[in-house]
This record gives structure tokens, C-alpha cells and sequence, in this order.
């Protein structure tokens, strides 16, 4: 029995041995006939030819191999020596190679129930390794007043001068356009009842209650604390740390205590900086556009600054600091084996720096208000 399945296969099936004929040019130009399945009923051999066969390009060693495929699943033979040489050795060479696990694509992805519960174990894992981080880093403070905690004051002056004076410029800069900033958009308003002089409290109480301590913290997360993450990663990728380790030196200790000890030291000092600086930004727009002398200014400022405006200032900054250091040295000390994983871990530093001081600042003024402070 003769049948032509297209114009370039033709198969001739004879009791159990089903015979195909390739025939005709085999290259891009047309779709890669379809196996003649409907034929292999009782077929325990599959013999092909190309005694008709004109040229041929890859899609005949694909037709070939989906062959080899369906016939390896029905039990069916193969007889290829009836191909010219090159497509059975591409053949061979294709079947010597094992395909890579996951190189395959399956029809359908993963169900919602497992999304969600993958989700919920990264976030668990994620979660469970902050703890740990905390829990050594507040078990290293321990150690300190002890008098058993081991790292180089040469690396605690350094974290200094890293979180401090190195900072000055740009606090300084980003201080007076936020002290700007406050003074003109609050001066729009003010002016419609006539009250441009309380720009001064407007600008004083904003930087010392909330804009100085979040906007330097913002700013030492993008510079200090991404600076912590890929130190950290770097030595991570030498395997800096492990050699630390491998000599029973502490990393937390040794790497990470002066790095947070001196944020903590820093931040408030920042702070106090950037508020004297944010108030005169405002007291620019004040003098130079509002008509507001010097002494009034300084006279209105006084008034509108008190103690408990700069101590709460003070508490978030000190609180903010701490979170930098933490998430700038989590991120770095927890860092992949390569250096892509060192931007990564860079990125991670800086985006969850800014999340986790905007959350605790917005815990820190819920308890403020609680509290009456």
C-alpha cells in the first residue's frame, strides 16, 4: 500500500515494516510534513529513504527526530541508512546530548495555592534571617559592655569619618533646598491671610520635628548604607569573611558592630546639622522674597522651636541611623558569590533603607501623638 502524505513524503507500508520515502527539497520554505501516524498500527519497524531526496536543511533532522520520538513510544524500529550521512550524524549527535532539565516549556504554570505558598515561605525564610541578624548583632552589643567584643578602632574611626564629615557636603546641600522648599510653599499659603512671618515656625518645626531627621536618613541610606552593602558583598565574593571566620574572628563583630555603632553616633549629630542649615534655607526665601528681616526671623524661629520638637527629632534620627546601618550591612553580609549579586545586594540595601525608615517613622508619630510628645 502506497500513500502520499505531502508532496515531499511518501510511505509505502508492507505487513509490520511501514517504508518512507523522502523526496523533493527539504529546507524553510514550506511546513515540516506531519509523521504519518495513522499508518503505525501493527508496525514494528519504520525504514526510511531518500533515494528522491533533492536538498534538505535542519528541518529534515527535526522531522527525523520527532520520528524517532513517536517511534521510541510505540516500541516501532528505526532504520536511518537509507539518510544521507549528515542528517544521521546530526541525528546522533542531537540524541547523544540529554536535554536540560527545564529547558522545555510545559503548558501550564504553577497553580495559585503554590504561588502563594512559595511567596509565603521566601517571605517567612526572609523574615526569619532579619531576626537571626538582629539577634547576633544585639548579642555583639552584649559583648561590648563586657569587654569581649573584638574589632579595630581603626575600623570604628573610619565607619566615623564614612558616616560624618564625608556626609556634610551633600546633607548640606539637600538641608537648605528642603529649608527652601518648606519656606516658599508654606509662604503661598500664609500670604492669603497676611501671616508671612510664621514661615520661620513653619520651616523650624518641620526640619527639627520631621524633615532633618528623614531626609538625612534618606540621604545616608543612598550614600553610607549602599557604601556597607557592597563592601560587605565585596568581601563576601573574596571570601573575605570566610577567611575572617576560618581565624574565629566574629564578622558581626569585627565587620558589622563599627559600622552601626557609628551610624548610631552619626545620625544625630547629622541631624542637628542639617536643621540648622534647612532653617537658614528657609530664613533666604524669608529675608529675600517675604520682607522678613533677619532679627524677626530669628525671633520667630526661637519661638517656634522647643525642647520636645528637638528630642523627638533626635529619637527618630537616632532610630533611622540604626536602620541604615542594619539593612546596608544585612544586605551586604547575606550577598551572592558573584558580582552581579553585589549589585543586587546594593539595591536591596537602598530600597529597604528607605522602606524601613518611612515605616518607622510613621510608627515613631503615631507614638508621638499617643503620647502627647
Amino acid at each position: 500500500m502506497t500513500e502520499k502524505s505531502s508532496q515531499r513524503l511518501e510511505t509505502v507500508k508492507n505487513g509490520a515494516v511501514l517504508a518512507i520515502s523522502i523526496k523533493g527539497r527539504w529546507d524553510s520554505s514550506s511546513d515540516i510534513p506531519a509523521f504519518p501516524v495513522n499508518q503505525m498500527d501493527g508496525v514494528a519497524s519504520v525504514v526510511f529513504r531518500s533515494d528522491e531526496l533533492v536538498s534538505w536543511n535542519s528541518c529534515l533532522p527535526v522531522f527525523i527526530l520527532k520520528a524517532d520520538d513517536y517511534c521510541r513510544r510505540r516500541n516501532a524500529a528505526m532504520d536511518l541508512s537509507g539518510l544521507p550521512a549528515g542528517v544521521r550524524g546530526l541525528c546522533e549527535l542531537a540524541k547523544a546530548v540529554p536535554e536540560r532539565a527545564g529547558a522545555r516549556r510545559t503548558g501550564s504554570g504553577a497553580g495559585l495555592f503554590a504561588t502563594v505558598g512559595k511567596w509565603a515561605v521566601d517571605i517567612t525564610a526572609s523574615v526569619l534571617s532579619v531576626l537571626d541578624f538582629i539577634g547576633k548583632l544585639a548579642l555583639a552589643f552584649g559583648r561590648i559592655f563586657l569587654g569581649k567584643a573584638r574589632f579595630r578602632q581603626v575600623d570604628l574611626f573610619e565607619a566615623l569619618n564614612e558616616s560624618g564629615p564625608q556626609a556634610l557636603g551633600i546633607v548640606a546641600l539637600i538641608s537648605v533646598l528642603v529649608g527652601t522648599i518648606l519656606a516658599f510653599l508654606g509662604s503661598v499659603q500664609l500670604k492669603l491671610f497676611g501671616a508671612e512671618i510664621f514661615v520661620a515656625n513653619l520651616v523650624s518645626i518641620g526640619m527639627m520635628r520631621e524633615m532633618g531627621a528623614m531626609m538625612t536618613a534618606i540621604i545616608m541610606t543612598g550614600r553610607t548604607g549602599a557604601a556597607f552593602a557592597a563592601r560587605l558583598g565585596t568581601m563576601q565574593v573574596n571570601e573575605e569573611i570566610d577567611a575572617l571566620r576560618t581565624m574565629a574572628f566574629d564578622p558581626m563583630e569585627f565587620l558589622v558592630l563599627p559600622r552601626v555603632i557609628a551610624m548610631c553616633l552619626m545620625m544625630p549629630l547629622l541631624t542637628i546639622y542639617a536643621n540648622i542649615l534647612g532653617i537658614l534655607g528657609g530664613g533666604i526665601i524669608g529675608i529675600t522674597m517675604l520682607d522678613i528681616t533677619p532679627i524677626q526671623y530669628y525671633i520667630q524661629t526661637k519661638s517656634g522651636m522647643n525642647l520636645s520638637g528637638m528630642a523627638a527629632g533626635l529619637i527618630k534620627s537616632a532610630v533611622f541611623g540604626l536602620l541604615v546601618a542594619v539593612c546596608g550591612c544585612f544586605n551586604g553580609i547575606r550577598c551572592g558569590r558573584s558580582a552581579l549579586a553585589v549589585g543586587e545586594a546594593t539595591t536591596r540595601a537602598v530600597v529597604s533603607g528607605i522602606v524601613a525608615i518611612i515605616i518607622a517613622d510613621s510608627l515613631l508619630n503615631v507614638i508621638y501623638i499617643i503620647i502627647g510628645f
